[in-house]
């Protein structure tokens, strides 16, 4: 094996070189530098959130009436529940950089970091509703009952729309393209590779049965994510309305026990994020480089802007395409607003006051070091909670990538399972040997579909405004059913 990591790796570091110069190249910010495709993305979720009047804001009430099934129509089009569909996006958004990427952003930007960080989550939610209003609207409904929807099908209509089918096809294919190659880097070998170093982690380290066996949790794994997602959406769909209530509530209990031992450390914590999130002068940057950092830590981990998520968001079963964009908005909330901050906390109310930012530890080694700090087997509930995070991210992004797949090669089983039997050997093979150009090239890739989508997504901007505005109406009015109300409880199974 490893001689085919290094003979991968000396094809592909060239162009992985090239791409990643690219696409996280960097401009002056006040004498910061930062990488444009953040700034892209920070002005995009900047712009929605204004042009939509904060909807972030108001339709959050909405949003969490949707997700528990209040208007959830069992005679609509669709496969799954708004429940389902929120929590598969969620799933492919919470990694192990929610526990790990923290604590680099705030190392890299000191405390005030984590405020920005906030700040990004609540602006990304805006992002979020108009790209996933967009893939439930276009989305394409297929002869045996299944869905397909995604940035390829509506940037496609944008282009067909106005006279320009090959230009719309091309673009679309581009998309699936990048997508399909993305989802077998970081959402897939990646997330395994991860899983991997964190279960050697727990099970004794370099004393490990398991630390040059690569291969047997490769195969593992790959047959655990084969099972699921054999069954299609509706499978995945289950396995995350389990999954990912069951790993947030366990890190967040974990990450809250360590907070409240610290407890004493905590107005102080607060006062230091946010002093630090408006200081002038400072090693790390000062404000400029505190909101660069927590900019681009959030929205690498919540993804808006990348269109990925609207791809399991039109699958739900609705007929009015807004509601879903409203049900979205909740993603970026609990990704980033939610276990983000926890994380954060728990790092500056613990490893700040026990010196542990000295120790030279970053990533998710900081983090577990925070954990530990208090209670000797506390870093075992936060392996756990990884290990989830990243089987769960690996089974949300298997569903991204036949999407995209069959967008290319068509909707038929031999090209599904085609796509899942490469899709499990890539996650094998991210437990055996690095690849860390053709990591470095797919993590690009994703990144550079977030060009076309953030412009489709202004293109589109009025006709989402329309839609939400009509929905909320609608809702308000009484025309639109609330079934929990009425007595005929909405699914959320």
């Amino acid at each position: 094996m490893a001689g085919i990591d290094t003979a991968v790796e000396s094809v592909m570091a060239p162009a992985a070189a090239l791409l990643s110069a690219f696409v996280f190249a960097r401009v002056d910010v006040f004498g910061v530098e930062i990488p444009w495709i953040v700034l892209w993305l920070a002005v995009a979720a900047t712009f929605f959130t204004l042009y939509m009047g904060f909807i972030n804001v108001r339709g959050f009430g909405l949003a969490l009436r949707l997700v528990r099934g209040d208007y959830h129509d069992p005679k609509a089009r669709g496969e799954i529940s708004h429940f389902q569909a929120v929590a598969t996006a969620v799933s492919g958004t919470v990694g192990v950089g929610n526990i790990g990427g923290v604590a680099v952003a705030i190392v890299i930007g000191g405390p005030g970091a984590a405020f920005w960080l906030i700040v990004a989550g609540l602006l990304s939610m805006s992002t979020k509703l108009v790209e996933c209003t967009l893939g439930v609207k276009y989305r394409k409904h297929n002869p045996d009952g299944s869905v397909s929807g995604g940035p390829m099908y509506y940037l496609e209509h944008w282009l067909s729309s106005r006279g320009r089918p090959g230009m719309g096809k091309g673009l679309g294919r581009f998309y699936a393209l990048s997508l399909v190659i993305g989802c077998l880097g970081i959402g897939n070998m990646f997330q395994s590779n991860q899983a991997y170093v964190q279960f050697v982690s727990i099970t004794g380290g370099e004393a490990s049965f398991f630390a040059d066996k690569g291969w047997l949790f490769g195969l593992a794994i790959a047959l655990l994510v084969g099972a699921v997602i054999i069954g299609g959406i509706r499978s995945i769909a289950a396995v995350a309305g389990r999954i990912v209530p069951f790993m947030a509530v366990l890190y967040m209990c974990s990450a809250l026990a360590i907070i409240l031992m610290s407890i004493e450390h905590l107005p102080a914590a607060v006062n230091l994020i946010v002093s630090s999130a408006f200081t002038l002068e400072s090693a790390t940057g000062g404000m400029i480089g505190a909101m660069i950092v927590g900019f681009q830590r959030a929205l690498f981990s919540n993804e808006a802007g990348l269109g990925s998520a609207s791809i399991a968001h039109s699958a739900v079963q609705t007929d009015h395409p807004a509601s879903e964009g409203l049900v979205s908005l909740l993603e970026p909330f609990i990704d980033t607003v939610v276990i983000c901050t926890l994380s954060s906390l728990v790092i500056v109310v613990t490893a700040y006051p026990a010196g542990l930012m000295d120790q030279g530890l970053e990533g998710i080694a900081l983090t577990s070091a925070a954990f530990e700090h208090h209670i000797d087997w506390a870093p075992y509930p936060l392996a756990v909670a990884a290990l989830l995070f990243a089987f769960s991210t690996a089974v949300a992004w298997s569903y991204y990538g036949l999407k995209a797949w069959t967008y290319l090669f068509g909707e038929h089983p031999l090209s599904e399972n085609i796509f899942k039997l490469i899709f499990c050997s890539f996650l094998a093979i991210g437990c055996m040997i690095q690849l860390s150009a053709v990591l470095d090239f797919a993590d690009a890739m994703v990144f550079l579909i977030s060009v076309p989508n953030i412009l489709g997504l202004y293109l589109f901007a009025p006709e989402v405004k329309r839609e939400v505005s009509e929905f909320m109406a609608k809702v308000r009015s009484g025309e639109i059913r609330n079934y929990r109300r009425d007595g005929a409880l909405g699914n959320t199974d």
